[in-house]
C-alpha cells in the first residue's frame, strides 16, 4: 500500500512517514498543496493523509482538484480545527474520514487501515495461494505450517504479488505499489527483492509460487504456464 503525506509541519510530516513505513507502507511526503497535488495527480495512491492549513494551496482546493480531478483515493484529513462545521466540509468536499490534531498515532493507524479495507471493497482478512497463506491482521506469513520471516519491502512485494495472483505484474507496477518517489528506475532493487522473496516461500516448498516472466516482470501462482 502506497501513501501520501500533505503535511507543511515538518516534525509531525517526519514522525507520520517513520511511523507508517514502520508498519509496512511506502510513504511519500510533500510539504505544500501544490506538490502534493502533483504528486497526487501522477502517482496512484491508496491513502492520502491530507492537512487543511497548508502554503501555496489549502487542503480544501487541493481536495476538490483531486475529486473534480477524478481520483479515488481515500483522503483523511488531518486538522486543528475540530468544529463540526469543518468535518461537515471535509466529507462534503470528498474526504473519507477526518483527523483532529493531536491524535494519537495508533487511532490515525486504526482509521487509515478501515480507509485501506474499505478501499479494496471489503478485503479479504488473508490472502492464499496453495499453502501459502498471508494474514493481513497479524501480518504473519506461513508456508504450510512454516512461518516465513519477512522485511518490510519483501512483506510489500508478496501482498501485491497475491492482490494479483495469477495475473503478469510488471516491475513498473511493483515499484508504483511498494517503492516511493526516490525509487532509482536503473537499479535492481526489485530483482533482488524478488530473489530474497523466492528462497524464503519457494525453496525447500513445492509447488514454486513465484515465477519470472522474461523482460516483464513477475507472476504469483501454483503451476507455470
Amino acid at each position: 500500500m502506497r501513501i501520501l503525506i500533505i503535511e507543511d509541519e515538518k516534525k509531525m510530516a517526519r514522525f507520520l512517514e517513520r511511523g507508517l513505513q514502520e508498519e509496512r507502507f511506502a510513504v511519500d511526503v510533500a510539504h505544500d498543496g501544490e506538490e502534493g497535488l502533483y504528486l497526487a495527480q501522477v502517482h496512484p495512491y491508496d491513502l492520502i493523509l491530507l492537512d487543511v492549513l497548508l502554503p501555496r494551496k489549502d487542503g480544501w482546493q487541493v481536495l476538490r482538484e483531486l475529486r473534480t480531478g477524478g481520483s479515488s483515493a481515500r483522503v483523511l484529513m488531518l486538522t486543528a480545527r475540530d468544529g463540526v462545521s469543518d468535518r461537515v466540509r471535509g466529507l462534503e468536499e470528498g474526504a473519507d474520514d477526518y483527523l483532529t490534531k493531536p491524535f494519537a498515532f495508533a487511532e490515525l493507524l486504526a482509521r487509515a487501515r478501515a480507509l485501506l479495507r474499505r478501499g479494496r471493497d471489503l478485503g479479504p482478512v488473508k490472502l492464499q495461494a496453495a499453502d501459502l497463506v498471508l494474514d493481513l491482521k497479524t501480518r504473519k506469513v506461513r508456508r504450510g505450517e512454516t512461518p516465513i520471516m519477512l522485511t518490510a519491502k519483501e512483506y510489500a512485494v508478496l501482498e501485491y504479488l497475491l492482490r494479483q495472483a495469477g495475473e503478469v505484474v510488471t516491475r513498473t507496477q511493483l515499484a508504483e505499489h511498494v517503492w516511493d518517489e526516490n525509487f532509482d528506475s536503473f537499479s535492481n532493487v526489485i530483482d533482488v527483492t524478488v530473489y530474497h522473496l523466492r528462497e524464503k516461500i519457494d525453496r525447500g516448498f513445492k509447488p514454486p509460487l513465484i515465477h519470472t516472466v522474461r523482460g516483464i516482470g513477475y507472476a504469483l501462482k501454483a503451476t507455470p504456464d
